[in-house]
């Protein structure tokens, strides 16, 4: 089946933990880019979601996968996902095997703290390095000021799916209080591309 209609599906990234994600004003798919990229992208008549994903402070691959199954992905989608849940779109990839258009990761996260054996099964995985024949286009973006493990987890996906990296100034984790603001435009850019 051809699609038509572009849609952009923009995954959050995790809490910190579960009294995060119940305070609005905290909750990571509210407090960051996330919802003024829909508002953006819904502006510019592309259908947009970005789903509120389940007990993302502990986060759960198969929840994560049934949340995002409920969505058309094909291949005019273009996947944006934040921290952890780079490492969540990566891997849903190469076992759906799904062609889409476009890969965004927003300081990708794949290195788990060894006392949280969740966090570990979530993010040890070999990545498929298969997903570069059906991504159209991949987009990596990082900070000159990410912590050393959102560094290694860039070059990570980067040494396995190649791509386009975009290191910004000064914004760390990509997270409000980094970025001093709500917007994202060079996101928008990259996703309007």
């Amino acid at each position: 089946m051809i699609h038509s209609q572009k849609n952009c599906i923009i995954i959050h990234g995790c809490e910190y933990d579960q009294e995060n994600a119940i305070q609005l004003t905290q909750r990571t798919a509210e407090n960051h880019w996330t919802m003024w990229i829909k508002e953006e992208l819904i502006k510019e008549s592309i259908m947009a979601d970005a789903p509120l994903m389940p007990f993302s402070w502990a986060p759960d691959y198969e929840k994560f996968k049934t949340k995002l199954q409920q969505y058309d992905v094909n291949e005019k989608t273009i996947l944006v996902g934040h921290s952890c849940a780079c490492a969540f779109l990566v891997r849903w990839l190469g076992e759906s095997q799904r062609s889409i258009a476009k890969l965004i990761l927003v300081a990708p996260w794949k290195i788990a703290n060894k006392d949280d054996s969740g966090r570990v099964s979530f993010y040890t995985y070999d990545i498929d390095t298969a997903i570069t024949k059906r991504v159209e286009d991949i987009v990596i973006f990082t900070a000159d000021d990410e912590s050393e493990d959102g560094k290694k987890s860039v070059e990570i996906f980067h040494d396995a799916l190649g791509g386009r990296v975009i290191e910004l100034t000064g914004k760390g984790h990509y997270r409000t209080s980094e970025l001093g603001t709500s917007t994202f435009p060079e996101l928008l850019h990259e996703i309007m591309r």
